[in-house]
């Protein structure tokens, strides 16, 4: 059996016997203390209602405050060390390149217009992209990690699961509050506090504020940089107003980041990188860093950098209305997000591209209205509602060519070409006279048009169209010669996008109703529906300037000269094609100048229906259907656009767009509590995707492709034990069988040869665990120790290998072990604690992707390594 296998065999088994321990742990005698909760007694509104996690028909995972504090989490990304079926990566970007995913089902990010498969909702507002939600927290109440898809009631997009979190609130009872400072490795420190107490009998008010910072952990091998650091501080202040029947709960929050994010190192080296390394070491300098990836070290360019600015804000309010049989709840909310960025885009030492001044920007408007009750004696539980999203997507990209630009290109090209013609050749000039241009190696009249073996009717051709040796009935073209005998027009550094601009306008509007009949006191059926109606409409405006388009510019226009040259390049295999993707890149070609534009407009019905069966008052069974949508849109890429050069019909606004995705899943589960001590759940789930959106990399590009068919099916178990209030153990595991399906015909596209493949990056099994201790030493004075793991089995990232299903870039089955140890008094509000973070420094790679223009290099984005320091609190 294989250690993954074996692993999560032994978990399996583990948690198939927690129940007999459980029936057999010793109970609290009368003298123990009785004042503590079942660990899962976490009230959640996953419905909309206020219930317990055991009590609802969902399968969700609560996350309490005071785990949250504990396990460390100061942003979503560390949620997943707590909950085994979410997961989180990161790409080019923090902001723009984050993803979420739900049982093996999210959205990869590094593109505006590609929106998330889990909704993230902070104190009940949508959070229209991951990276807008990824900015430190404040203190919470709690998360709910809703897994599957949440069409009904949870805003739009949510088609894999979604995300809720809950701030702690302001306090009635007494003026409060805390303060708490951190230092540790990596010159890391943060200092954070809230205050908080009541104004009046009917207002309390609460800030929060807190400023992080920490240097970054890659290196840069060409100078003394480190990138991947953490510079960044949040403001947030509340009012909260109780009359009795009005509550009304007022936001304004604003953040901001200054950092140099995201930092890749070289895992996979093809053919190409001997030209970046060759390029590199003329200027002495790294080109590609070939050390161990575990190094995190990578080339940079010395002009560039990859700085990355966030500034986040809104305001929202809530108001609750007791009106009798009646209370509703309203939901307000303005958010203004923007980031910007620039990006060493060919992750490497040399000056290929760049991009500088890369801007994006969101503003969201949301209106979300519920109304719920019961009637017929409370046979019926019933609740109606809307939401409107209006949300404006602005962005500017800034793609340039750097100083090595045409030396990239010509280099390529010299080592291809040269030991077919015996000796390097370039096209833009770019190495100096002494090394020929291609047509001045085809036109030589010293070496006769036999030497060139094959190509020689091609040779002889050429000289005949350019005059040098003139053939009877084939006519001279003016200006052939003079063309292929100098450079061809090359890029001047700083050419590009002049920039791109993109402009996406939503208007979302969604009707609801999520209804639960009460069958009898133990048998209820939930039954649920939304209508979605959404129009995006699209204006963009490509301007580009770069100059190593200008020849193929005059092949599109018919220029003969042109034309003729063009018609030699295509007879030699590959070369005119590879020639235009690197000299004229989609992501810059002249070719797509212009303005565009496009609407779309979708509606669509989803809905739940759910059967819950309270056994007996230990335990609950349920199964449930559920039909999720995700939205389509457009991407904000020009190089999605096709080239009439290579067979395509030109730039369109249509090129842009890509579908919605649908799912149909099913899911059962059970959910046992037999007593406080001990908690079990497990779910089965079967979900189908249609036109499931993924980004993937063309090979100059990512673009997303709509898959026709994927499925995602496993289980999921969760365990609390918490013998007494001082003592708790969580643990996790989910088997995840998420696949392209067999049926998909990926030919000639990005996925070819993944068809029943694992969806990439994502592992089969993962196993949590969580487990709290806090023994009272004094009368006045506990220990804390707590620690946590996540396992994950083996996944492949992206790329084929030689060997049979192993991915390129890969990471082996490996754990992720936090801990923490300290000392508090009794009520936890002054606590000092050493905490450290991947204990064993462990390697992975969060994400990778096949490096842009690179052929057979890779690149992969590492994982955090371990972190340590000390933190105080003081509260009162």
């Amino acid at each position: 059996m294989k250690k993954p296998d074996l692993l999560a065999a032994t978990a399996l088994a583990l948690f198939l016997s927690i129940p007999a321990y459980a029936q057999n742990a010793p109970v609290p005698t009368d003298s123990a203390p009785q004042d503590y909760d079942n660990a899962n007694d976490i009230v959640v509104t996953a419905t909309r209602r206020n219930e317990t996690v055991q009590d609802v028909p969902i399968a969700i995972t609560a996350v309490s405050a005071e785990l949250l504090e504990n396990a460390g989490v100061q942003d979503i990304r560390g949620l997943e060390q707590l909950a085994p079926s979410l997961q989180t990566t990161t790409g080019q970007s923090a902001a723009t390149g984050a993803s979420l995913s739900i049982r093996g089902i999210g959205t990869a990010g590094d593109n505006p217009g590609f929106e998330p498969a889990v909704g993230v909702f902070i104190d009940g507002v949508f959070r229209p992209r991951a990276g807008v939600a990824l900015a430190e927290l404040p203190e919470l109440e709690r998360v709910e990690i809703l897994r599957g898809p949440q069409g009904t009631l949870f805003g739009r997009n949510t088609s894999a699961g979604a995300l809720s979190i809950f701030t702690a609130l302001p306090r009635f009872d007494k003026l409060s509050g805390y303060i708490e400072g951190s230092y540790g490795n990596y010159n890391a420190y943060e200092i954070e506090g809230a205050i908080t107490g009541p104004v009046s009998e009917q207002i309390a008010l609460r800030f929060d504020g807190g400023y992080r910072k920490r240097d970054g952990y890659i290196h840069d091998a060409n100078s003394d940089r480190r990138v991947n650091n953490i510079d960044r501080y949040n403001l947030r202040g509340q009012m909260l107003v109780d009359t009795g029947d009005v509550t009304f709960r007022l936001i304004a929050d604003y953040s901001k980041t200054d950092e140099a994010c995201c930092g890749a190192v070289s895992v996979a080296r093809g053919s190409l990188a001997p030209v970046i390394q060759s390029i590199a070491a003329a200027q002495g300098i790294v080109g590609l860093y070939t050390g161990a990836a575990s190094d995190r070290t990578m080339g940079i360019s010395r002009n560039r950098d990859l700085n990355e600015k966030v500034t986040d804000y809104g305001v929202s309010s809530e108001i609750n209305w007791d009106l009798g049989d009646v209370q509703m709840t309203s939901i307000t909310a303005v958010r203004n997000w923007r980031a910007t960025r620039n990006q060493d885009v060919d992750f490497s030492g040399i000056d290929r591209a760049y991009r500088s001044d890369y801007a994006t920007r969101l503003r969201d408007i949301t209106q979300e209205v519920r109304f719920q009750g019961s009637a017929f004696g409370g046979k019926l539980d019933w609740l109606i509602g809307g939401f409107y999203l209006n949300e404006e997507l602005s962005l500017r990209d800034t793609v340039k060519i750097g100083n090595d630009g045409n030396r990239y290109v010509d280099t390529i090209f010299a080592g291809q070409l040269g030991a077919a013609f015996g000796t390097p050749v370039q096209f833009f000039g770019s190495l100096g006279s002494g090394v020929p241009t291609l047509g001045q190696v085809l036109i030589n009249p010293a070496a006769p048009p036999a030497a060139y073996g094959a190509l020689a009717p091609l040779v002889t051709l050429l000289r005949a169209q350019a005059g040098t040796a003139p053939i009877p009935g084939i006519p001279v073209v003016p200006g052939l010669a003079a063309l292929a005998l100098s450079p061809l027009p090359g890029a001047v550094a700083g050419q590009g996008n002049s920039p791109d601009f993109f402009k996406v306008k939503t208007d979302a509007l969604a009707l609801f109703t999520h209804n639960i009949v009460n069958v009898t006191d133990r048998l209820s059926l939930t039954l649920g529906a939304r209508y979605n109606h959404e129009t995006k409409k699209l204006n963009a405006s490509i301007n580009n300037n770069l100059g190593s388009c200008g020849f193929f510019n005059q092949v599109r226009a018919g220029n003969a000269a042109a034309v003729a040259y063009a018609n030699i390049l295509k007879n030699i295999p590959g070369l005119f094609n590879n020639l235009y993707l690197l000299s004229c890149n989609p992501a810059v070609n002249t070719e797509f100048n212009g303005n565009y534009a496009h609407d779309r407009s979708e509606n669509k019905v989803t809905g739940t229906v759910k059967l819950a069966f309270k056994a007996s008052d230990k335990l609950l069974v349920y199964g449930s259907f559920d039909r999720g949508y995700k939205s389509g849109g457009y991407n904000l890429d020009q190089a999605t656009f096709d080239s009439v050069l290579l067979g395509g019909n030109g730039p369109q606004a249509a090129d842009l767009a890509f579908g919605p995705e649908s799912v149909d899943s099913f899911e059962t589960g059970i959910k046992y509590s037999p007593n406080r001590t001990f908690t079990f759940n497990l779910a089965g789930f079967y979900a189908k995707y249609k036109d499931l959106q993924n980004l993937v990399f063309s090979g100059t590009n990512f673009v997303v492709q709509n898959i026709d068919k994927s499925t995602s099916r496993g289980i999921e178990a969760e365990a609390v034990i918490r013998p007494t209030a001082a003592f708790t153990v969580r643990l996790g595991y989910t088997y995840l069988d998420a696949k392209y399906d067999e049926s998909n015909n990926f030919t000639g596209t990005p996925l070819a040869g993944l068809e029943g493949e694992q969806i990439q990056n994502q592992p089969k099994h993962v196993i949590n665990s969580a487990v709290t201790w806090e023994p009272q030493l004094t009368s006045g004075l506990k220990g804390l120790a707590h620690v946590d793991m996540r396992y994950n089995s083996a996944v492949e990232i992206v790329g084929l290998s030689s060997v049979a299903g192993r991915g390129i870039v890969r990471n082996s089955d490996y754990p992720l072990i936090n801990a923490r140890l300290g000392l508090q008094n009794t009520d936890g509000s002054i606590k000092g604690e050493f905490f450290v973070e991947n204990l064993t420094n462990q390697y992975y790679n969060i994400t990778g992707f096949a490096v842009p223009e690179q052929t057979g290099n890779y690149a992969g984005y590492p994982g955090y390594p371990r972190f340590y320091g000390v933190r105080a609190r003081f509260g009162f």
